[in-house]
């Protein structure tokens, strides 16, 4: 893979530009980590990361050598309202690690994290050649799976009873999108678009795989990863 596709400078979306972190969104980060309900929904432990981890995990995640993460800015008004990155690189067999989190909650269900998501989705298997992109988030996380199912993961398997939360365990679910899927959905969306093949039972009711550039709900998601935090 060459390193200047690995490594864009931006990827460009309809509600979403995706762009390279700088020094200058540690605060954001920062005050994302430090949130109690980030926090509920991207960690294994049960309370916000501490200064030095989240400034630690910025170094490693976000402006790390061996990480592609960018930031998630709103295209409209440039404001940075998250971060996605892809880690986990497997050459040999073409995979990849996803992580996402949206860190404003008036971010929240607006589109902008599933957008975020095809995005990234559509850089790992146009331009990267990658055959598959995996993810894993917690149970309770609802919103979350179905803006996943939406871009066109599908649940491969999952944990059973891997985090304590709210009083009680829940699964962590492990979910997968292969390129041959991500390819025919694309066909499928133009050749709907261009009146060439009718829309299938599932659109308009959230459940059908849009071309990129398409939305999703966002919330944050999670990873069990050897650094302190899980993206989305």
């Amino acid at each position: 893979m060459l390193h200047r596709r690995w490594f864009p400078d931006r990827i460009d979306g309809t509600t979403v530009v995706l762009k390279r972190h700088t020094r200058d969104n540690l605060p954001d980060f920062l005050r994302w980590y430090q949130d109690p309900e980030v926090s509920r929904l991207t960690r294994y432990q049960d309370s916000p990361m501490r200064t030095d981890e989240i400034e630690r995990f910025f170094m490693m995640r976000a402006m790390g050598p061996d990480t592609l993460a960018m930031g998630i800015h709103v295209r409209e008004t440039g404001r940075l309202i998250g971060s996605c990155a892809f880690s986990q690189l497997d050459a040999d067999n073409r995979s990849v690690l996803f992580h996402i989190t949206i860190g404003e909650h008036d971010a929240w269900g607006r589109g902008y994290g599933g957008e975020a998501t095809t995005l990234m989705v559509d850089h790992a298997f146009t331009s990267l050649g990658l055959h598959r992109v995996s993810l894993s988030v917690f149970a309770f996380n609802e919103r979350a799976i179905r803006s996943y199912t939406r871009v066109g993961f599908v649940t491969e398997g999952r944990a059973r009873e891997a985090i304590w939360r709210d009083g009680r365990w829940w699964d962590e679910i492990h979910m997968s999108v292969l390129e041959p899927e991500w390819r025919a959905a694309r066909w499928q969306a133009r050749a709907i678009a261009d009146g060439r093949a009718p829309a299938p039972v599932g659109v308009g009711d959230g459940t059908a795989v849009p071309a990129a550039g398409g939305g999703g709900a966002a919330v944050p998601v999670a990873r069990r990863e050897a650094e302190p935090g899980r993206d989305r």
